[in-house]
């Protein structure tokens, strides 16, 4: 991810899925027979125009659009892996201190969203991976239409083991640390196929600090310190071996745009974060509740070799940024991390499932444009050009 001499730009991954893909998507998910060619036809061809409107744009890190994933960018692997069980199937609903804190808001929010149900994964027996089908096709999308444009890259964004089940019931391991081992091997093909095909791995881990606010809002920081440490452990198991350059790492707080009080402080973490085996670190930093944070690299180092990709446009409203705040944004973390080690980005994924969608479709491409002139403003200040 070599900066040329100026700021890169890329975004966290998931795009709104255009309505004839979203057509055969609502099919299959209601049971109902499609025509496999017919799909993955219209499949490939979405893939290549979303690339192409992302190089379009400006982008210069692109991805397929998260277009192969059914249900969400987390829960599209339970169908990927083998030993599991979903139970307890119910809309997906907030749990947090943040809901208490809020409930005639969150009383009306959920019911706006969308959210595919989700259920409780118990472990049944050993867990294996038997996604190979999927992801040799989500490989094959992007690449074939990277050969269609002139950018730098494509990356292919991925579960992290605590977000592929942020809860679960254990009916086979002796304890979580073994479960979560046993699932960061069976993820680990997915990761590596990735990086074997020469793209970009993005391991995505939003629900990493979200469940402090779920389940630990109330109780000592080391508490979940010690929750996330078991979890951190677990991808860097998965990632063991591969390519630290290839590989980014990118968490977020719930890309729902919700009031977020209760949400853990970077700084609490940041030396987790850094913990993973990664070559980049994707942040929320445009987000009005974490933007003050890039004060955090003040103190906290960057390791040698390893790039900040911040999120300079924000997922969670419509308004789109001015290029200038975007190039100020990503100008002053530049200064603390080096010129060299900034990616510009976004905060979280525009699309948070196949109908959940953050921003508006026609407003996307207006914010991914502000994110490339912003980063050209950023380079003519950081490098006189």
């Amino acid at each position: 991810m070599s900066t040329l001499d100026r700021i890169l730009t890329t975004h966290v991954g998931s795009l709104a899925r255009p309505a004839r893909l979203l057509d055969y998507i609502a099919a299959i998910e209601r049971g109902v027979a499609v025509n496999d060619a017919a799909f993955n036809a219209c499949l490939t061809e979405a893939v290549a125009e979303v690339v192409g409107q992302q190089a379009k744009a400006g982008v210069d890190i692109v991805s397929d659009g998260e277009f192969g994933k059914f249900r969400t960018w987390s829960a599209y692997v339970l169908e990927r892996l083998g030993g599991i069980e979903e139970r307890e199937v119910a809309s997906a609903t907030g749990a947090g201190k943040d809901q208490r804190t809020f409930p005639e808001f969150y009383a009306q929010y959920f019911h706006t969203q969308n959210l595919p149900k989700r259920g409780v994964i118990a472990a049944i027996g050993p867990l294996t991976y038997k996604g190979q089908p999927a992801i040799a096709r989500d490989i094959n999308n992007l690449k074939a239409a990277l050969g269609r444009v002139n950018l730098i890259a494509g990356f292919l964004p991925v579960v992290a083991p605590a977000s592929a089940v942020p809860r679960h019931q254990n009916e086979f391991y002796k304890n979580d640390e073994e479960f979560f081992f046993a699932l960061a091997d069976a993820l680990r093909e997915e990761y590596a196929a990735i990086i074997n095909a020469g793209l970009y791995l993005q391991v995505d881990d939003a629900f990493l600090p979200y469940m402090y606010d779920v389940a630990f809002a109330d109780q000592p920081i080391e508490n979940f310190r010690k929750w996330a440490t078991v979890r951190i452990d677990a991808l860097n198991h998965a990632l063991r071996g591969l390519p630290e350059e290839k590989i980014r790492y990118h968490i977020c707080w719930g890309s729902f745009n919700t009031p977020h009080t209760t949400d853990v402080a970077l700084c609490e973490i940041v030396d987790l974060v850094l913990r993973v085996k990664a070559g980049a670190y994707c942040l929320e930093m445009a987000n009005p509740r974490h933007e003050h944070e890039w004060r955090v690299w003040e103190s906290a180092k960057l390791p040698a070799g390893r790039k900040l990709i911040p999120g300079v446009v924000g997922h969670a409203t419509n308004i789109v940024e001015h290029p200038e705040l975007v190039a100020e944004r990503i100008v002053r973390l530049a200064k603390l991390v080096g010129r060299d080690n900034v990616i510009a980005g976004t905060d979280c994924g525009f699309a948070q499932a196949p109908f959940t969608t953050r921003v508006h479709p026609s407003i996307i491409w207006a914010k991914l444009a502000a994110l490339a002139e912003g980063a050209r403003l950023a380079t003519r200040e950081l490098w006189g050009k």
